[in-house]
């Protein structure tokens, strides 16, 4: 991916995400175009708008620290969207590789540690990689994502939410979840641009899904570390889950999730009842 382009866009999405409100800004004159004008960033950074122009034309190689820490001031960047900008100044630099995922000489396979590790899990558990390839999951945790594996041996978390019918009943708000699918993959793309399985598919998914399309092009990125999610499934209905990710230290690249429910809450009855469900004859036939 073309690093100068990505500091563009993503400069350029997050100045007009700001009112002049928020920056305690007078909102006087019109505006040609939503959120900050370049003059007032650079004002809120303390850099000249000439600086400030160069930077969002996609150069930041060379730039330092202090001036990416006055950028993201300015532009009320978030947590992940403060270390989306530092990889990316990292890339322009040639230091990007560095903190690049190892890539694997061969296809990952599980090995029986992790298969064990993720049996004694009680609850649902999925492993993904940074393409929200749905690689693993313990028992509970593939009777949870049961619509993904309908069809394909190698479900994919971007191509389920996008693609599959199926998506729109899983998750309550569709739109919600497929704001943080995007936001996630945009993530990954940040820490290893190189990627070109990543690539593919984000241009398989930019090809075949308007509403993919549309959250791409707005550069959000998100921390996946914890949370509360909602599901609908199928069998046993609504599921209030809180879920914690932990990135594997063997596999820097692979991400485990752990979803749980509140104790004597009704969802906590519905995974009892998803747990007998997949272990019903039935189920298991058709797995």
């Amino acid at each position: 991916m073309d690093n100068r382009a990505e500091v563009r866009d993503f400069l350029t999405t997050r100045r007009a995400k700001i009112t002049p409100a928020q920056a305690g800004l007078p909102a006087a004159g019109q505006r040609r175009v939503p959120g900050l004008r370049r003059s007032e960033v650079a004002s809120l950074a303390g850099m000249s708008v000439e600086y400030y122009a160069k930077l969002e034309r996609g150069s930041l190689a060379g730039v330092s620290s202090g001036v990416l820490d006055a950028l993201a001031r300015a532009l009320r960047l978030d947590d992940a969207e403060r270390a989306h900008l530092l990889r990316l100044a990292q890339e322009a630099n040639g230091s990007g590789s560095l903190a690049r995922p190892r890539r694997r000489a061969k296809p990952w396979t599980l090995r029986p540690s992790l298969r064990w590790s993720l049996d004694a899990i009680t609850s649902p558990a999925i492993l993904c990689n940074n393409r929200i390839d749905l690689l693993a999951t313990n028992h509970l945790g593939r009777a949870m994502h049961s619509d993904l594996y309908r069809g394909s041996t190698q479900p994919n978390f971007p191509r389920f939410t996008f693609l599959d019918s199926a998506a729109h009943d899983f998750y309550p708000d569709w739109d919600l979840a497929a704001d943080m699918c995007v936001a996630n993959l945009r993530t990954a793309a940040g820490k290893d641009p190189h990627d070109k399985g990543l690539q593919d598919l984000v241009g398989e998914l930019s090809t075949r899904s308007d509403e993919f399309r549309l959250r791409w092009g707005a550069h959000n990125v998100r921390t996946h570390g914890t949370g509360v999610k909602h599901f609908r499934h199928r069998v046993v209905g609504d599921l209030t889950l809180a879920y914690e990710s932990l990135d594997l230290r063997n596999d820097p690249d692979l991400t485990l999730t752990i979803y749980s429910a509140e104790p004597s809450s009704p969802t906590a009855t519905a995974l009892a009842l998803l747990a007998s469900w997949a272990a019903s004859p039935q189920e298991a036939e058709s797995r």
